[in-house]
């Protein structure tokens, strides 16, 4: 058995007893800061983690991180083992489907080209040991504007995004893993409870047909209320959502967590793990500018020579990425950075700095940041990693996590 079965059958088993339910955090690691911050924070809390990366994030190319699946996975163990976790961690890809990785939207790959380019990529994660891969070819560019993509057509791709992963993986011997689909994305995803039977029915024929009922996915991705500009919970579909995929044995997964206001009420409605990502990139934000707000000060007494200009900086390297544009609202569409909103623009500097971090001026920015400083007797990593842990706990306390490496 995989490890996240394994892991999600013996929180049941606990639930059975205990009568406690519990969903499992999955950070995105969309920096090296959100890695370390994680792994501080379960070892605190006494929890297991749970680290969703998307292919725009690690891939075979680098991603904005810069790691490639192999390079993650080496760097995962390190965090680990510099806090001394010794408890569960789950390596995933998130979202990994044709056209979801930017380059091949903007570049206009052709299907077939995108499915190879996915099929490569799960290849990699597979030999640098990933425990689980989401299978989520929603998004088609050939589909007109307006229109959404027939989900038959995508529980086809799934079923031979998942057919390829595991003849791939029997062929070289690797270890079993866990699957994820579908997607809460408007876009040609389970939008709906009607198009969610559908699909369901659809995935379940077609692997059978492959010869792979005995492959089914743990968690089935569901439209439960949040997106990236919503903040509320539906309990009302996640439980007849949870109430469907049981039975299969299956959890619902929660995407875009990220902000919302009723956390505590993910376990209550057998909710079995929830994303979050943006969030954090914004606590590291948040971090930087507070130290920026010490440096001017330290400035202005003559205690150090030069500004790092780090938010300053950022803005410049997000805009000019252009990668903040994915994120327009309809009525902001077509516009330019400098003509939105003051409040807009620090919104998309603040969730897009996740892009850029590895930069070389975004580099050094930080690094001229975190050496005045340390001139002055100040560990300003841990101001960062202190600010990105607090906006995580609240997930362990709310998931009802802390502790639970003592029983698993």
């Amino acid at each position: 058995m995989a490890k996240t079965e394994k892991l999600l059958q013996r929180i049941a088993e606990l639930e059975r007893e205990t009568g406690i339910r519990r969903t499992l955090f999955a950070a995105c690691p969309n920096s090296t800061a959100v890695i370390k911050a994680a792994f501080r924070a379960a070892k605190r809390n006494n929890a297991p983690i749970y680290f969703a990366a998307t292919l725009n994030q690690i891939d075979c190319d680098g991603g904005y991180t810069g790691m490639r699946p192999d390079e993650f996975v080496k760097l995962v163990r390190m965090e680990a083992a510099a806090v001394n976790f010794d408890g569960i961690y789950i390596v995933a890809i998130d979202h990994g489907g044709p056209w979801l990785k930017d380059k091949q939207r903007t570049e206009k790959w052709s299907t077939e080209a995108a499915m190879d380019g996915v099929k490569h990529s799960f290849e990699a994660a597979l030999l640098a040991g990933y425990d689980l891969i989401h299978v989520d070819p929603t998004v088609d560019i050939n589909v007109p504007a307006g229109q959404t993509i027939d989900i038959r057509l995508v529980a086809a791709r799934t079923v031979e995004l998942i057919r390829h992963c595991e003849t791939f993986r029997r062929a070289k011997g690797l270890p079993e893993i866990s699957y994820e689909v579908g997607t809460e994305e408007v876009h040609g995803g389970l939008a709906d409870e009607r198009t969610f039977d559908t699909f369901i029915a659809e995935l379940k024929a077609g692997l059978a047909r492959e010869g792979l009922s005995d492959v089914w996915p743990c968690f089935i991705v569901g439209k439960v209320g949040t997106d990236l500009h919503t903040t509320l919970f539906d309990t009302e579909v996640a439980r007849s959502l949870t109430a469907k995929v049981r039975p299969l044995g299956s959890y619902i997964k929660g995407h875009y967590t990220d902000g919302v206001s009723n956390p505590q009420d993910y376990p209550l409605c057998g909710m079995g793990a929830a994303n979050v990502g943006p969030e954090f990139t914004m606590s590291e934000y948040d971090g930087l500018a507070e130290l920026e707000r010490t440096e001017q000060k330290l400035l202005a007494e003559g205690r150090i020579a030069m500004r790092s200009r780090i938010t300053e900086t950022l803005e410049r390297l997000v805009e000019a990425s252009g990668r903040w544009k994915k994120w327009l609202l309809p009525a902001e569409e077509g516009s330019a950075f400098g003509a939105l909103s003051a409040e807009r623009r620090t919104w998309l500097v603040k969730t897009g700095c996740r892009y850029i971090w590895q930069e070389p001026e975004a580099l050094v920015a930080r690094q001229r940041l975190y050496d005045n400083l340390r001139r002055v007797g100040m560990d300003p990593e841990e101001v960062v990693l202190g600010r990105i842990e607090h906006d995580m706990d609240k997930y362990f306390y709310a998931f009802n996590l802390v502790d639970l490496n003592n029983l698993l």
